[in-house]
């Protein structure tokens, strides 16, 4: 029987967040709404153009002020060797980065992920996004960093900040999952075994999968109630 203790959590993490201790966690991966539904946004589905709509957690009114109060109460719980990684796309990332600086965040990279299987895009007047971004900042410069490990995964040689990765097949119904291979690199290269991991947008569970196959404590947040069921459930069987 695995030894790790998985906290799952429904609610609103600026809310929720409050209930951690501070400089308690280890690590914190966070999948925040990059605001990217709505009219002005299109997608493919099934071959079809469609008006890209994630679901209202993915509308946000002031996105500046948004990341400013979730960003802040993490680095409230994060210790200071620990690291922090935000995902995100042009649309987001501008406002995430001026939000690190200003609360005084040390960035140690921005990780490029290249999906070489991206979604075809519908307009001929730009090029075909096929990357994310990943911030990674600490709130010290004595942070943990598994560097022989990102050696090893990488066949010996000293890893990018480029990583290749397919957007693979997702495994529920939410929209913005993310492969279980880039989170399992993340968690590899930025905790250690019986860490304490945080997700405040735990989304399908995806993280939390990784945390516990890894043997790391883990506390997932997540708003909408759908997909909290649906990352319990997933954890709870991983």
């Amino acid at each position: 029987m695995s030894k790790e203790k998985i906290d799952l959590k429904l609610g609103d993490c600026l809310k929720v967040m409050k209930e951690i201790d501070e400089s308690s966690v280890d690590l914190i991966f966070a999948d925040p709404p990059y605001n990217l539904s709505g009219a002005t946004f299109m997608t493919v589905h099934n071959g079809k153009p469609v008006i890209l709509d994630k679901g209202d957690w993915d509308k946000i009114d002031d996105i500046h002020d948004f990341n400013y109060n979730w960003i802040k109460e993490c680095c409230r719980v994060l210790k200071p060797t620990g690291t922090i990684w935000i995902s995100g796309t042009l649309h987001n990332h501008p406002s995430v980065g001026v939000t690190l600086k200003k609360l005084g965040l040390w960035i140690i990279n921005d990780v490029i992920w290249y999906k070489p299987n991206a979604t075809p895009l519908l307009s001929k007047n730009r090029f075909a996004p096929s990357t994310e971004l990943i911030w990674v900042a600490s709130k010290d410069k004595k942070y943990y960093f598994d560097y022989d490990l990102a050696k090893r995964i990488n066949r010996g040689k000293q890893m990018k900040n480029l990583w290749v990765i397919n957007a693979k097949r997702h495994i529920t119904t939410h929209p913005t999952e993310k492969p279980e291979e880039l989170i399992e690199r993340i968690v590899l290269l930025g905790s250690k075994e019986g860490d304490l991991v945080l997700d405040p947008f735990l989304g399908s569970g995806t993280t939390g999968v990784i945390a516990k196959r890894l043997n790391r404590n883990f506390i997932g947040i997540e708003l909408d109630k759908k997909y909290f069921n649906i990352a319990q459930e997933r954890i709870n069987l991983a």
